[in-house]
């Protein structure tokens, strides 16, 4: 299976469509993205969406946030879903390298993420590719 991973520049009715996908097998209370919303995320500086093809078509995504605190450049990585049909073939990793380096281009420090404990393999694939859980609290203040 051979994974290509592209930045979005544009987006078409194929992003559009692999989203209206992809983002229900990542989260249940959250819809997907209309056309409008990824125009909006695709155009900000801080915010770099990118889709990984299989075969032409769109298997998985992630976006990477970067922005400039105090400390230095820093980014995360955000919202990675792979498609169901396509895990276990790379897709997450080859998605998460990608971002890594426009991490490390754009002067990053560190890139962090968060992934819930129960979702077992992609805790597995971090780790493997480098990444260190941290000894910290995550907060969260619902608006």
């Amino acid at each position: 299976m051979a994974v290509v991973v592209e930045k979005v520049q544009k987006v078409t009715s194929d992003v559009v469509s692999a989203f209206e996908s992809l983002i229900p097998q990542l989260s249940r209370s959250n819809p997907a993205p209309t056309e409008t919303e990824l125009n909006e995320i695709v155009a900000s500086p801080a915010s770099d969406v990118f889709v990984a093809r299989v075969d032409g078509n769109i298997v998985g995504s992630l976006t990477l946030v970067t922005f400039r605190i105090p400390t230095g450049i820093r980014a995360w990585i955000e919202d990675v879903v792979v498609d169901e049909t396509a895990r276990g073939h790379g897709v997450g990793e080859a998605l998460n390298q990608a971002a890594i380096q426009e991490a490390r281009d754009k002067g990053a420090v560190t890139v962090d993420l968060t992934s819930r404990p129960s979702r077992e393999a992609a805790n597995r694939l971090y780790q493997r590719i480098g990444f260190v859980q941290r000894d910290t609290n995550v907060y969260r203040y619902s608006l």
